[in-house]
């Protein structure tokens, strides 16, 4: 079966010379071109779409916001970034807003039809040097010990006797402080980590290791 792409990028010259690209190449059709992302959901609501090829940089809704609303209305859509950029932010606001790969413009045409097929095939296609920013981004993140959520020592223990399943009574014994402390201690985690129940925090913690095993 064809993979229907969709192209949206409001470079005149290159639309053009991805729709001849891809509608003259078998295996493939362009299910559309656009200019810009703004009419993105009814675009793909009236032209049914496997791989949506998508630049970064357009007039109105750009190409991040345009993935967000594709991938929260079409979650089976596989959308691939072509952009002139390979900035961190870029990169990273990409992939976060729901794109499955990243080329830069720079790619061969051969490249790019190889790419496609990849992205539909449940891969994840990006050009070498956006994959390094990638593997050394996740590195630095391993190595760094950091406490984004800003919890205090104090904040943390509490924490890890609710891992551990104490009873607040149990966390006011074990942490030599009042019931009505470790109330407070407990409304400063929720907010702090953006949840709103015990199962929440408990299950925030495990999953991101915001405690060590000592505590």
């Amino acid at each position: 079966m064809d993979i229907r792409v969709s192209i949206f990028d409001d470079n005149n010259a290159l639309r053009d010379s991805l729709c001849y690209l891809i509608s003259g190449t078998p295996g493939f059709v362009v299910a559309g071109t656009y200019p810009d992302g703004n009419q993105v959901l009814q675009h793909l609501y009236r032209d049914a779409t496997d791989v949506v090829l998508m630049d970064i940089d357009m007039p109105g809704i750009n190409g991040i916001e345009a993935t967000a609303l594709i991938k929260g209305h079409f979650p089976d859509v596989n959308v691939l970034i072509l952009t002139s950029y390979d900035d961190n932010n870029k990169v990273f606001a990409a992939i976060q807003s729901g794109a499955t790969g990243y080329l830069l413009k720079k790619t061969s045409p051969a490249k790019i039809l190889e790419a496609i097929i990849d992205v539909n095939q449940g891969g994840a296609p990006m050009n070498a040097g956006i994959a390094r920013k990638v593997l050394d981004f996740f590195r630095e993140k391993k190595n760094i010990a950091t406490n984004e959520y800003d919890l205090s020592a104090r904040e943390k223990e509490v924490l890890s006797c609710l891992v551990k399943g104490d009873s607040y009574k149990m966390i006011a014994n074990h942490c030599y402080i009042s019931m009505g402390t470790v109330c407070t201690h407990i409304a400063s985690i929720y907010k702090k980590l953006h949840v709103n129940s015990k199962s929440e925090a408990v299950a925030k913690a495990i999953r991101e290791r915001l405690i060590n095993s000592s505590l």
